[in-house]
């Protein structure tokens, strides 16, 4: 984004990647349809970036969601508001999106270098590229840094450059997972049986903090759009205590009331499991893990009253006891303060240097908002740098 800003307004623009090809972490976000922006007023998308906000609106309001959907438009994809209120492209892939893309900063002058791995700066200020034939030295009048965060770092994006810039007495606050799961200390029993199992329609609370959705039963834990929508908080909650308790709602939408009517019905000669599954209309998952809460506490299932068994049900206590790799997360918090940066996103103490994306000490939760603010701040940047230069030029 930082190029097509650049080279609209006359550069010439070389985009080094380290990677054999380009966009290769945007097609890992289009795997599950692209999900460009959100579509809800701009006042509720501004506040998903919590304390962020205030520093990135002046990206986003320039390219807000609406801008962004017209961008894609004009690229030949057309998009849609799905029913939560997401935006996504009408081929629902981000292939086609990015061919095009590739074409149009082809046709107006952009040159991509792949196999080209940055590694800072030589002592005449030159950019320094790790390449398939040796060490290259490149001079830029100035530069974009779009180097991504830590996740999913066989895509390009694994947080070398934090001590390349920390060794410049650039503040930056650690690399840390981000819509990401969590680690639960499951029975062998329960791993191996509901390893990869969907809980639906659950609805999960933390604190203050409560919403509905679906998450996933891994082998080391849980995972999910729900767990990361709450991963901030739990992630927080981890690191200062060593553990975060998370309550299920296996049946959100049937009150206590009604719950107990149903579990006081005479079970017949069902077995308990299956009672539980016709009665309250769980999931054989979901069955699982009131097993697991009632064995963590200590307790039999089957002896709880009606009114216990009730409550467990829309209160099931998971621990966590740990946070999923950042490898493995689909984004990460932590980057490069704003604090180092100017109103345009130049690095004060780099003149001539500036970073996008998740480069910078922001998170936000799915729902496009992640591509979004990175799309935004690269936009932010070339125009930053466009300014730059030619008050540079004017000096």
């Amino acid at each position: 984004m930082a190029a097509e800003v650049l080279a609209q307004g006359g550069a010439r623009v070389t985009v080094y990647d380290a990677m054999p090809s380009a966009g290769r972490k945007f097609l890992m976000a289009g795997r599950g349809g692209l999900n460009l922006t959100h579509s809800e007023p701009l006042v509720q998308f501004m506040a998903r970036y919590r304390e962020a906000a205030p520093k990135l609106r002046a990206a986003i309001e320039p390219l807000p969601p609406d801008a962004l959907r017209a961008w894609s438009e004009a690229l030949g994809e057309p998009t849609f508001v799905g029913t939560s209120g997401r935006v996504f492209p009408k081929a629902f892939k981000a292939s086609p999106l990015l061919r095009a893309w590739l074409r149009r900063l082809d046709a107006s002058g952009v040159r991509f270098a792949f196999r080209h791995r940055w590694i800072g700066w030589d002592g005449e200020g030159r950019l320094r590229f790790q390449t398939l034939d040796g060490m290259l030295a490149v001079a830029a009048d100035a530069t974009v840094l779009a180097l991504g965060g830590a996740s999913w770092p066989r895509l390009g994006s694994d947080g070398h450059w934090t001590t390349i810039l920390a060794d410049k007495g650039i503040a930056i606050s650690p690399l840390r997972p981000a819509n990401c799961g969590f680690t639960v200390s499951w029975s062998d029993v329960f791993r191996a049986r509901f390893e990869g199992q969907p809980l639906k329609a659950i609805a999960l609370s933390f604190g203050p903090h409560s919403l509905r959705g679906e998450a996933i039963v891994t082998q080391a834990g849980i995972e999910g759009g729900a767990i990361y929508a709450l991963s901030a908080e739990l992630r927080e909650a981890v690191g200062a205590k060593g553990e975060a308790v998370l309550q299920i709602a296996l049946r959100p939408d049937v009150d206590q009331v009604e719950l107990v009517r149903r579990l006081s019905a005479s079970r017949g000669k069902q077995s308990f499991s299956n009672f539980l599954r016709k009665a309250a209309q769980l999931s054989p998952v979901a069955v699982g893990l009131l097993q697991e809460a009632a064995i963590s506490a200590g307790q039999s299932l089957s002896a709880m009253s009606p009114e216990r068994l009730a409550e467990l049900i829309n209160s099931v206590p998971i621990k966590l006891t740990g946070v999923a790799p950042i490898a493995r997360a689909i984004s990460s918090a932590g980057g490069i303060s704003f604090d180092e940066l100017d109103t345009h996103y130049m690095i004060r103490k780099l003149p001539g240097v500036f970073a996008a994306g998740e480069m910078l000490d922001w998170e936000a939760p799915t729902g496009g908002y992640l591509l979004q603010a990175s799309f935004a701040t690269g936009a932010a940047a070339g125009r930053g740098l466009l300014e730059w230069l030619a008050q540079s030029q004017k000096s």
